[in-house]
Formats: C-alpha cells, sequence, structure tokens
C-alpha cells in the first residue's frame, strides 16, 4: 500500500508516560522521508499543541504545531463555535483552562452561574468537585464531556482517564453529555482531515485504542492499524464490534504496511 497521511495516537503509540516506545522517533523519520503529511492525535486533553511538540522534541521526534491535534483542541475548538458566549464551567485541568483562556472563552467558579458545562480530566476531582459539577448541571444546561477515555496508559499501568470523570457526572445528573469530543467523534475526524490534507482513503490510523483510535480511522475512512504497546490486544479484538484492518506489535513495525 501507499500511504499519503499518517494519523498516529500518542500515549500507547508513539510513548508510554515519558518514555517513547523502542523504535517510535526512528519509524517517524522515515515516515517523514517517504513524503508521508503526519499528525499527532491525542484524547489527552490536559496539553496545549505547544506542549505536546516540547515533549516530542524531547523524545527525539520531530513535530510542528500544525502537526498536533488533542482533545483539547477539538474541545475548545467545539465550545467556541457552540458556546462563545456562555459561561463554562469547567471540572479540568489548568492545561485546558489556558486552552479556553487563550480562545476567549470565559469561565466561572460559581457552578450557580453555569451556563455550559465541561468535564475533562482533572486529578483533583473529589466529592466536592462532583458536588458543584451537580450543581452546574442540574437545571439542564448543556454538558460536554473532553473525550471518552475512562483508562490511559502509564509508566505504571492504567490509570483514570476524562472519561472515567464524566461518567461520574453523567452519573449524578442522571443523563448522558450532550456531546463527548476527541477521537472518534465527528469534530476530530473534521479537524483531523484539514490538518492532513490528504482525502481520508489515502491514510493510515494507527492506535492502540479500538473504541477511540481504530473507530475514529474507521469512521473517517481510513485505513487502520492497532498496535499492542498499550490499551487493547487480540483478545479484546475477537470481542470487539470494531475491527482493525492490521495488527502490529507495535509503531516500528508500521513500515511493512507500505510494502
Amino acid at each position: 500500500m501507499h500511504f499519503e497521511g499518517v494519523v498516529l495516537d500518542l500515549d500507547g503509540t508513539v510513548y508510554r508516560g515519558g518514555e517513547p516506545i523502542p523504535g517510535a522517533p526512528e519509524t517517524i523519520g522515515r515516515l517523514r522521508e517517504r513524503g508521508c503529511s503526519l499528525l499527532f492525535c491525542s484524547n489527552n486533553p490536559t496539553k496545549g499543541r505547544e506542549a505536546y511538540v516540547d515533549r516530542l522534541a524531547g523524545m527525539g521526534i520531530e513535530a510542528t504545531a500544525d502537526e498536533v491535534l488533542s482533545a483539547g483542541s477539538v474541545t475548545t475548538r467545539y465550545l467556541r463555535d457552540r458556546h462563545a458566549d456562555d459561561l463554562l464551567y469547567v471540572v479540568g485541568s489548568s492545561g485546558l483552562r489556558d486552552q479556553l483562556a487563550a480562545a476567549d472563552l470565559r469561565t466561572t467558579d460559581d457552578p450557580e452561574a453555569c451556563e455550559a458545562l465541561v468535564v475533562s480530566f482533572y486529578r483533583g476531582f473529589d466529592y466536592d468537585t462532583l458536588t458543584d459539577a451537580y450543581l452546574a448541571g442540574k437545571d439542564g444546561c448543556p454538558f460536554v464531556g473532553s473525550d471518552p477515555d475512562v483508562v490511559i496508559p502509564t509508566e505504571t499501568g492504567m490509570v483514570p482517564g476524562s472519561g472515567a470523570i464524566v461518567g461520574a457526572v453523567a452519573s449524578i445528573l442522571e443523563r448522558d453529555p450532550d456531546h463527548v469530543l476527541g477521537k472518534p467523534s465527528p469534530e476530530a475526524i473534521a479537524m483531523a482531515t484539514d490538518a492532513l490534507g490528504v482525502p481520508p482513503a489515502r491514510c493510515l490510523m494507527v492506535g492502540d485504542r479500538l473504541d477511540t483510535d481504530i473507530a475514529f480511522g474507521e469512521r473517517a475512512g481510513m485505513t487502520t492499524a492497532l498496535v499492542r504497546t498499550g490499551v487493547n490486544d487480540d483478545a479484546d479484538v475477537a470481542e470487539s464490534d470494531v475491527t482493525p484492518d492490521h495488527m502490529l506489535d507495535s509503531i516500528a513495525d508500521v513500515e511493512r504496511l507500505f510494502d
């Protein structure tokens, strides 16, 4: 096959925690040599594009801000397009708040003043946070989740992600979010396609999660490859309605799909 564009998930695919997956820097360098348009696409909403550029550079991987798409940037775009004039009550990290502020979106610390509730990854999530989220959303204001990842990979194993916190808030409000951004949302697909500048049929999506990465690629019309270095494995594939086109041990094996 010949791919003109490659979308690479980050956590569990290019790196795990602070360490690159073996062979990742070299493989990405060779993809550039092939002339592929690259997009690094993460469901981590806590960092802006430049932070990802710096993180990748520290691992010997070259990237530009235009080659990075995160759940934070997708969420920010969605809120700017749909809730630009609303007061946002945010359950989320300082990194997400910074992205919203940079887009001139207004936030409030008063849950009673909430006009749209935004829920994301937040290490300080506790009973008081849950109570405030309930107060913010109990009267039915728009409820947005940054991404669906219930667990995320780290150097020491899996830990709760944004989806776990979104689920907790949804349970107390007794309603699902009105919209969940990040992969595999239509908004993420549209932003990724625009960034790549390549028809999806000529793109490869490489990731470690069936319900986000592979579903994203499938819905976009891309060829998909699941790597075994993150969340899902062959047993998960056997039980899933989402089926990757290819299974790879790691990102280091991506080039064999070009042969």
